[in-house]
């Protein structure tokens, strides 16, 4: 029956085993909670050497969840509640008792959060950090959603228009393509700064630093003579961050395999309709994500 449960709640909610087999969640949650943690337990993360780290909700009310994922592996190794630099020292911990090394860690990919950032550079002494290029981007996507907005109260055009700017034109629907025509002949400070998004863009394409760097140089000098405040923000809290975000042209990491994580997270949170426990919601990230190695009863 362990062995039944354990492998239908791979693919089943809890609530819907307990109906099947007639039993109390209660029950259920305890049989895969001592699967999970047994198989955990053996886990042996002595070749981890890329960690991404990021949040995902786990209820309303800013209830997270930090999940650290083997970047070169596919898979979640840890996730515990919070989304403080005391998350990266729990995983520290965690990773030195599967046999892991904190010495062996050389590339960190994550947002700009400094928790984060001081959470790794106390605990990861040979890591380099690399922030994730989504995270960037949506940077710049909500600066220009910002420009838009300003401009919407005094240009009833840009109405309806929001998810137009935050697209790559690549993706534009035809609808959209035929919309935004017009909107190219005129001198909209929301036409500037998406244009500036999409120079941003073209530098995660480059495959050397230097040049790299001095197309960001570039692009850094444009954005802040913008005199499109948002758009100036975003380019000042990039040069904060400049070596973490060059580091990508290097190292070519990003939390792109996290974010397809966290929508197998999210999906299975949605279909239980939430639960009860950060708990059980932990072990459910394992359970889904973990690719964890279970020594079922036969």
């Amino acid at each position: 029956m362990d062995a039944l449960i354990v492998l239908m709640s791979q693919n089943m909610t809890v609530s819907a085993i307990a109906e099947m087999i007639d039993e109390h969640d209660t029950r259920i949650w305890r049989v895969i909670r001592f699967y999970v943690e047994q198989a955990r337990s053996q886990e042996n993360l002595s070749e981890v050497k890329s960690v991404g780290v990021d949040e995902t909700s786990r209820a309303k009310g800013h209830k997270y969840v930090t999940v650290f994922i083997d970047l070169d592996k596919s898979k979640v190794i840890y996730a515990c509640e919070g989304k403080d630099a005391a998350t990266i020292k729990s995983f520290k911990d965690d990773l030195e008792q599967h046999n892991g090394s904190c010495k062996n860690i050389i590339n960190f990919c994550c947002d700009m959060s400094p928790a984060f950032i001081s959470g790794i550079e106390n605990n990861f002494p040979n890591a380099s950090i690399t922030f994730d290029k989504f995270h960037v981007m949506k940077l710049m996507n909500e600066a220009v959603d910002q420009v838009r907005r300003d401009e919407q109260s005094n240009n009833f055009l840009l109405k309806n228009t929001r998810y137009i700017w935050l697209k790559n034109p690549e993706n534009l629907t035809s609808n959209q393509k035929k919309t935004l025509r017009p909107l190219k002949e005129i001198r909209l400070k929301t036409m500037k700064a998406y244009s500036i998004k999409l120079a941003l863009r073209d530098f995660w394409s480059y495959k050397y630093r230097k040049s790299a760097e001095v197309y960001l140089k570039r692009w850094y000098f444009w954005a802040t003579h913008s005199r499109l405040d948002p758009v100036i923000e975003c380019a000042k809290t990039i040069k904060q961050h400049w070596t973490g975000i060059t580091n990508y042209i290097k190292t070519k990491i990003d939390n792109g395999i996290l974010e397809g994580t966290n929508s197998i997270i999210q999906a299975a949170k949605n279909s239980a309709r939430g639960f009860r426990s950060t708990k059980n919601f932990i072990t459910t990230i394992y359970l889904k994500t973990g690719n964890l190695k279970f020594n079922l009863p036969t």
